[in-house]
């Protein structure tokens, strides 16, 4: 098929801007502008626009540009890694795993109620998170403090904090239901901060409302019926009654070939308002839902079993009430999705509202209940807890498995060879969200455990002074070290094939420089990097194997736990002198080890606090896992994309509408990510003039693969079609970047690369001193870079005949230097 002929370019008035982008980690506008005095343009200290200062204006001067555009540099980084504080989000790292699970369906055609169901199954593990996390601080507060050691005088008489919750003071405090109604004030303080933090981040980050531009050519073309109201998730559906595609072409697309505009490039992608509002509700009321089942179902239990004061029937009362507002909750978690096809800017003010205000009055209602005098109540053993954390395991392993088969589904229907694990990514991801929440929420309750219970071992019996956590905790921490030992070989094996890999690579540099004098240290260097840098694509191996052996040896835990009652240490007595002290080794070391996790995390945030470098190094997680929108838990970490895109998207058709001039858009990194999302949000108008630059990009690498439904083959075909033009530079030794792998036939090639790093291999007479290997960083550096650009701005179109001289000098001197640097 020869390539598509380009449609004649618009008309330019010669002016030209490179709008960069940085990639993760973040930098300054003086770094991206080479330059110390910049000066903001637009947008505020969060995230904005910047430029020279003697480039200010420089629109009505074009004549002093004849060696290359203006520059402006769009600084994004305190979105993510710019406040000490923000690096506490990593203890919310199981709702931001759970939440890219979502995003990770299988691409395919003619299945909206598949996609629909993949959507809701998400949406349950993330709720199952919640009352997991919530549970877990019930099981803190209520249980191991407020009923097993306030009730024990051999631990509350050491503690002298909980003497006013004792049982030998015979105080008002004394009777269990109150010094439950007491503790609930810290799952309730959990659950509230969570809300707080959901909605301060919105309002922060997320809430500024895209501008609404002219753009008749992203109508879809079907009816504008929101098709998420009744069953769920727009943000699923290409879904293939509409393919998502513009009635117009493009330039540069063949006659009658329709423009592929995918989800990303719809209206309301980037403005998820109404969704998260919903999600937070019913997050928030499934907290003050857990916490009230704790407190009044103990009461419950015991006005059923024991001559209580307290009337049965006031019990099963408030049984149903809870029952039936949680199934609420569940029916607003599966009734609705995203709502893209438009700027959804309502909000389901009654639902937001009455769900979390009566999922509160019912929790105050369990206060006052368990509060009620029962003079005969006495504490004894632990709270029956145990059977809430195996429904949960159960439930969190059962929702995986049937997200599997879904997904197996999505992706037979149209398979993508080169997505992750055959379609199994989002359910691997799942997974492990749900590990880490057990991880964290196990940890936390065996380091408390076993700093009130002294020098005894919780659930070990003899030397113990309370019983400790559910029996369930335990062993989900003890195989955690059989976890580590089955994940051993595999990285063994891949560490010998990396270094195989290596050796093999030397003669293949050496020719490539065509070297007469090889230096074996300086080809082991080059090798080893590139070899290293490939380590990026076994990564979903890995992930397979470590969620699949989660998924298994949890099963295992849960069934050792239900069948024997008690923790791995004892339930293995008899077995033989080597599985008895296998056991008890497995049980200690899981132990410390869920706690260690729990307290690297905090350790992490605290020095991130303190220390600049530290919180920059941490904030590279969150611009790689907060790129998508919460769609499917509300606690997760902001979305930093809703609003970057806008911005970028919001400054290019501003620019290109009141100059008329060419745009080349340059993305280093996550930031090319954001500049291929913001391109799809240009009505055609604006991308005629726009041209794209991506370098060290992951769009297909790491996005292709593991998101393909938002950027897998057909996606990124289209955007090549719907942009004037692109170019992707990329290195073999880059960890992150690649090539964007779209077919040559489709118009002008995409890729160029792998570029040369090092650029010289030894010593020479221009180059005295070594030359680095730059990896992922400063692309600006090598002179292609410049020769691309301006081979891009060429092809936008030609400038005015009073510009040509300027536009032929800057051809002619396009490998001279790089308008900025924006590597992050």
């Amino acid at each position: 098929m020869p390539p598509a002929p380009q449609a004649e370019a618009p008309h330019s008035s010669g002016v030209a801007l490179e709008l960069l982008v940085h990639g993760v980690g973040g930098t300054t506008p003086q770094e991206m502008l080479g330059d110390p005095r910049t000066i903001r343009i637009t947008g505020d200290v969060t995230a904005a626009v910047h430029r020279r200062t003697e480039d200010v204006g420089a629109e009505q001067h074009p004549e002093r540009h004849r060696d290359g555009p203006i520059a402006e540099a769009y600084c994004w980084s305190n979105l993510t890694s710019g406040n000490g504080s923000r690096a506490l989000w990593l203890l919310l790292l199981p709702f931001m795993v759970v939440n890219l699970a979502h995003w990770m369906r299988p691409a395919a055609r003619g299945s909206a109620r598949t996609v629909r169901l993949h959507g809701v199954l998400v949406r349950l593990v993330a709720l199952s998170l919640t009352v997991l996390l919530t549970a877990a601080a019930c099981e803190v507060a209520l249980d191991l403090v407020a009923w097993q050691c306030a009730g024990t005088p051999e631990c509350s008489g050491q503690r002298s904090w909980l003497g006013f919750l004792s049982t030998q003071q015979d105080g008002w405090f004394a009777q269990p239901g109150r010094r439950l109604a007491v503790a609930a004030l810290v799952p309730t303080a959990v659950v509230g901060l969570l809300w707080y933090l959901s909605n301060r981040t919105w309002s922060a980050y997320e809430s500024q409302r895209p501008l609404t531009w002219d753009r008749p050519d992203s109508t879809d073309t079907d009816d504008d019926t929101d098709h998420t109201d009744m069953d769920g998730t727009d943000d699923t559906t290409d879904d293939d009654r509409t393919a998502g595609t513009d009635r117009d072409p493009a330039p540069g697309t063949p006659s009658g070939a329709p423009l592929v505009r995918p989800a990303l490039g719809r209206p309301g992608f980037w403005y998820g308002r109404r969704l998260v509002a919903r999600l937070r509700a019913a997050h928030t009321a499934a907290g003050f839902l857990t916490v009230a089942a704790a407190v009044g179902g103990a009461a419950a239990r015991h006005d059923r079993v024991a001559d209580s004061p307290v009337p049965a029937v006031a019990g099963v009362l408030f049984e149903t009430a809870l029952t039936l507002c949680a199934l609420v909750v569940v029916a607003v978690i599966c009734h609705r999705g995203r709502s893209e096809r438009r700027l959804d800017n309502r909000l389901d003010r009654a639902l937001t509202t009455f769900l979390p205000g009566t999922a509160l009055a019912l929790l105050a209602w369990a206060v006052v209940y368990a509060a009620w005098s029962r003079p005969a109540w006495v504490s004894s053993g632990a709270l029956p807890g145990e059977a809430v954390f195996r429904t949960l395991a159960l439930g969190q392993g059962l929702l995986v498995v049937v997200l599997a088969v879904v997904a197996l589904s999505l992706y037979r229907r149209a398979p993508e060879p080169r997505t992750t694990l055959h379609g199994l990514g989002g359910p691997a991801v799942a997974m492990l969200a749900c590990a880490l929440g057990g991880v964290m929420t196990g940890g936390v309750a065996q380091r408390v455990a076993d700093w009130l219970d002294g020098p005894g071992t919780p659930g070990m019996g003899a030397g113990a002074d309370i019983e400790g956590p559910p029996v369930l905790l335990s062993w989900q921490a003890s195989v955690i070290p059989v976890l580590l030992l089955l994940l051993l070989p595999p990285l063994v094996w891949l560490a010998v094939r990396t270094a195989r890999h290596a050796r093999r690579l030397g003669p293949a540099i050496e020719a490539e420089y065509e070297e007469k004098h090889p230096e074996p240290g300086r080809t082991r260097h080059i090798a080893r990097t590139r070899a290293t840098a490939a380590l990026t694509d076994s990564a979903p191996g890995i992930l397979g194997l470590l969620s699949a052996a989660t998924l298994l040896l949890g099963a295992g835990a849960v069934t050792g736990s239900w069948l024997t009652g008690e923790v791995p240490g004892l339930a293995m007595d008899g077995t033989g002198p080597f599985l008895e002290s296998a056991a008890e080794t497995a049980q200690s070391t899981g132990s410390w080890m869920t706690g260690f996790g729990v307290i690297l995390l905090v350790t992490l945030g605290r020095r991130a606090y303190r220390d600049v470098s530290a919180r920059r190094t941490i904030g590279i997680l969150w611009d790689v896992g907060t790129f998508w929108p919460r769609a499917a838990h509300p606690f997760a970490p902001p979305c930093y994309a809703e609003r970057a895109v806008p911005d970028l998207s919001s400054r290019m058709c501003a620019w290109t509408g009141s100059t008329r001039g060419r745009l080349v858009i340059s993305g280093h990194s996550q930031g090319s990510v954001l500049a291929a999302a913001a391109v799809w949000q240009l009505p055609d108008s604006a991308r005629r003039r726009v041209a794209l630059l991506t370098y060290g990009s992951p769009i297909e690498r790491l996005y292709g693969r593991w998101f393909p439904a938002y950027f897998g083959r057909v996606p990124l075909e289209g955007l090549q079609r719907s942009v004037h033009c692109w170019r992707n530079l990329w290195r073999a030794t880059d960890p992150i970047g690649g090539p964007v792998r779209i077919d040559e036939g489709q118009g002008h090639e995409v890729d160029r690369g792998p570029l040369k790093d090092p650029l010289v291999y030894g010593r020479t007479t221009e180059h005295p001193l070594p030359e680095p290997i730059l990896g992922h960083s400063d692309y600006q550096a090598d002179p292609v870079f410049a020769v691309e650009r301006a081979a891009l701005l060429e092809r936008l179109g030609p400038v005015v005949p009073q510009q040509a001289g300027a536009g032929a000098q800057d051809r002619g001197g396009a490998a001279q230097g790089s308008a900025g640097r924006s590597s992050g």
